[in-house]
């Protein structure tokens, strides 16, 4: 993650690693810069950078653009200087990737997957292992992103009842079969995570990502660093009641949910009721209704960009961001939900926040998974020491030039 509130020098050691992670995220950048957007000082910069370059690790390229005087000389890493490999984990499959350091996804595969099976765990760690076997380069360790809540990225206990898992000690056999570092999430914060080293949380520190399809998710970063609440659950605005009379059961157990009335299955639901969808069908055709002029279809996305609307005016006035992303599985229909969600989002805004942007960014279906890789990948930059001991672990592989164990 960016350290936007303190400088990377607050953890001592840690700046050769956030040096390394800025470049391997960024690409060639000058020493200026990177003091810069590490917040320590030029002369830290020079002093760590000749050590790296010394090592191996980072060399000097082409000169940069001059601003005035001599342009600076650009750094860059070193030809594989790391990578990991990403898992993002659902009720009928795993999604994995292997991400270079620069957000380059190398191989992805889509594996079934039953959580409800007693050895779920294990057959989890043996998926991983194949991805691990097949890696080539260096690589720095192993993220998971889990729909559910998790104590921490370290340990990695997760419960997710989407999943069935109830406290499930993911991080802990996963470290144990692979021996990598092994990073666990939410999924919709690992999103907020790569936003930090490849979107648009590159220019902001304070922004939350908001994710629409099956669920609707909501990951939180302030200061630049992803807020995880009390026990890891923070961001479940799918789960705030926005209907006064209860409404639909939602999968929670509860009445009323936001994600009751406009999730993936809830929309599908009320296009059965409608008579726009026979049966077998889904949101695709609902979108392919909308898309082919059918009013009730359009009106019912305008319906639910709505609720969405009225629900995100309520985050921003509590978090006050910068920058609101919106992306997920979903978000190929946003056309149909923006009229509904612009005019709803604005006027329950106060005033002096009604300018905040709002951004789509395009989907794709491996987003998920490297958004897991991400965790590993975004370890260097924790300032803030997140990530805990396997974040320790993972900048201390980063430092391992010819992919050696440190």
């Amino acid at each position: 993650m960016r350290p936007a509130s303190r400088p990377a020098s607050s953890r001592g050691d840690l700046v050769p690693s956030a040096v390394l992670g800025l470049l391997g995220t960024r690409g060639p950048t000058s020493r200026a810069d990177i003091a810069r957007a590490l917040r320590v000082s030029p002369a830290t910069i020079t002093q760590v950078t000749k050590d790296l370059i010394a090592r191996g690790l980072v060399a000097e390229r082409e000169r940069g653009k001059s601003h005035g005087g001599r342009p600076g000389r650009l750094l860059a890493l070193v030809d594989a200087a790391g990578g990991a490999i990403g898992v993002k984990v659902t009720a009928d499959h795993l999604a994995i990737v292997d991400a270079r350091l620069d957000g380059t996804v190398t191989s992805s595969a889509v594996r079934p997957f039953d959580p409800d099976a007693p050895d779920a765990l294990d057959r989890l760690a043996d998926a991983l292992a194949e991805a691990v076997a097949q890696h080539d380069g260096h690589l720095l360790g192993v993220g998971v992103g889990i729909p559910g809540s998790v104590d921490a990225q370290a340990s990695g206990v997760v419960t997710a009842p989407t999943l069935g898992w109830a406290e499930a000690r993911v991080g802990d056999v996963l470290r144990a079969a692979l021996g990598l570092p092994v990073l666990v999430e939410n999924d919709v914060n690992t999103l907020a995570v790569a936003e930090a080293l490849y979107g648009a949380g590159r220019e902001h520190s304070t922004y939350v990502v908001v994710t629409i399809g099956r669920g609707i998710g909501c990951g939180i970063v302030v200061d630049g660093s992803v807020f995880r609440g009390a026990a890891g659950g923070a961001g479940e605005i799918g789960h705030i009641p926005v209907d006064p009379d209860d409404g639909p059961l939602c999968g929670c157990g509860a009445r009323g949910c936001l994600e009751a009335w406009v999730g993936e299955a809830a929309l599908v639901r009320q296009g059965r009721e409608l008579g726009l969808l026979a049966e077998a069908q889904g949101v695709h055709e609902l979108r392919a209704a909308a898309d082919a002029g059918d009013t009730a279809a359009r009106d019912l996305f305008e319906r639910a960009g709505r609720l969405l609307g009225r629900t995100l005016a309520g985050v921003v006035h509590t978090v006050d961001p910068e920058i609101v992303v919106l992306l997920g599985e979903g978000i190929d229909a946003w056309p149909h939900w923006r009229r509904g969600f612009e005019e709803s989002f604005r006027a329950h805004l106060m005033p002096s926040r009604r300018s905040v942007p709002v951004v789509t960014e395009p989907w794709a279906d491996d987003r998920w998974a490297l958004g897991a890789a991400a965790l590993v990948l975004a370890s260097p930059l924790d300032a803030e020491g997140v990530s805990g001991e396997q974040g320790e672990l993972v900048r201390a592989r980063l430092h391992v030039a010819d992919g050696g164990a440190p």
